[in-house]
């Protein structure tokens, strides 16, 4: 058994980010980086966006963690932790032991009961996805998206600019219906219907049958659908199975304390599968987005090697939808109260403006349609939590 200074639990961005923190403090300490792909890691956002639209190569997505010193060990998933001999087992029979742990394991792409990912119906979330989707998705072939949420709307828009006819099929009333005000789901609707896209909103998949060449799906209203390849855009459930084990508190994910550390104060967390404590909203989330996966490893990959820093970061996230794109922080509820101020209206083809999310006169969320360059004063008004009128970001 190999002992080394530090051991990180995953091969996502996160994991990059973390190695890249323990060695922004400590040069020489051995990291071992145990992955569960068998790929070096790698940018996740080209996936669903710049791959599909020809803006970015995969020659061009790797992090270059190796550089780093880091010792990989992939297309391993780790079994086992033992806390008081401070080791971890891997899923081939490595073992490791370790001075501090990381567990940024991520999440799993969610499923429909009936509809399990198989050649032509893929939970999508990694590099062999997207590879067989591309191979699949050729210019003409048809392809049907499960989900109208964030993953759902980006892979339908990249899809049908690769040239795939694209069906859509959700539950809500509209594509980004629990996130966007109405007049813009709407207007986002609109657009991805006048692009092509087949778009079957308030509907549900009931049965499925999954051949050799093709899937063949039937829809809550006796729709039935014939697919070369279906896409499930569902969100994540946190990859929690290790915190569970230690005996953490894993409820909506791993939790951790302002600097990242579990109830173990060797063990720490980041990225998609922690939850935190959220400076701005003055509660404990979970956040899937590439920014927190990255300030949030390389936070952690700091304390870890002894930085004594809390956790202070606003997580943003952004979105790609054809011509259209936003950035935000907090949360994106339309059940909240909603505060619109659009510079360009949200049914108008330049549809460009700011919105606001209010629970009890406090900000919980903002949201910059086609507005860019001010997530940082959107951030600090988050973190003010105090009721704002439009125009505020501008001021």
């Amino acid at each position: 058994m190999e002992r080394v200074r530090y051991v990180i639990v995953g091969g996502g961005q996160s994991a990059d980010a973390a190695v890249k923190g323990i060695r922004s403090v400590d040069e020489e300490g051995a990291i071992v980086l145990i992955g569960a792909e068998p790929h070096e890691p790698y940018e996740r956002p080209p996936l669903s966006k710049g791959l599909w639209l020809g803006s970015e190569k995969e020659s061009g997505i790797s992090l270059d963690t190796r550089e780093e010193g880091a010792q990989l060990v992939l297309g391993t998933r780790v079994t086992a932790v033992d806390p008081e001999r401070k080791t971890v087992t891997g899923s081939r029979g490595e073992e490791f032991g370790y001075e501090k742990l990381l567990l940024a394991t991520g999440g799993t792409p969610r499923t429909l009961p009936g509809l399990q990912a198989s050649e032509r119906v893929l939970a999508y979330r990694t590099l062999d996805d997207y590879r067989r989707a591309r191979a699949l998705a050729a210019s003409g072939a048809r392809v049907v998206v499960v989900g109208g949420g964030f993953i759902g709307s980006e892979m339908a828009a990249g899809l049908r600019s690769a040239g795939a006819e694209v069906t859509m099929v959700f539950p809500e009333a509209e594509i980004g219906a629990n996130r966007f005000p109405p007049e813009l789901a709407r207007a986002i609707g609109r657009d991805y219907r006048g692009r092509g896209v087949a778009v079957h909103a308030g509907r549900t998949v009931t049965a499925a049958r999954s051949g050799a060449e093709r899937v063949e799906l039937t829809l809550d209203d006796g729709t039935e659908l014939t697919a070369d390849l279906v896409v499930l855009g569902l969100g994540t459930e946190p990859n929690v199975e290790l915190g569970r084990q230690l005996g953490l508190s894993v409820e909506g994910g791993i939790h951790v304390d302002e600097r990242l550390r579990t109830e173990r104060p060797d063990i720490f967390a980041c990225g998609d599968v922690m939850a935190f404590p959220h400076s701005a909203l003055a509660r404990r989330v979970r956040v899937e987005h590439e920014d927190n996966a990255i300030r949030s490893g390389h936070h952690a990959g700091r304390v870890m090697a002894g930085a004594d820093e809390p956790y202070l970061h606003v997580p943003f996230f952004y979105s790609d939808l054809f011509d259209n794109g936003y950035e935000a922080v907090g949360d994106l509820d339309a059940s909240l109260e909603v505060v619109a101020d659009w510079q360009e209206p949200a049914d108008g083809p330049e549809r460009k403006g700011t919105v606001y999310y209010m629970d009890d006169e406090r900000l919980r969320g903002v949201l910059l349609w086609n507005t860019f360059g001010k997530v940082e004063d959107a951030s600090e008004l988050l973190r003010k939590g105090e009721r704002v009128e439009p125009g505020a970001p501008a001021e």
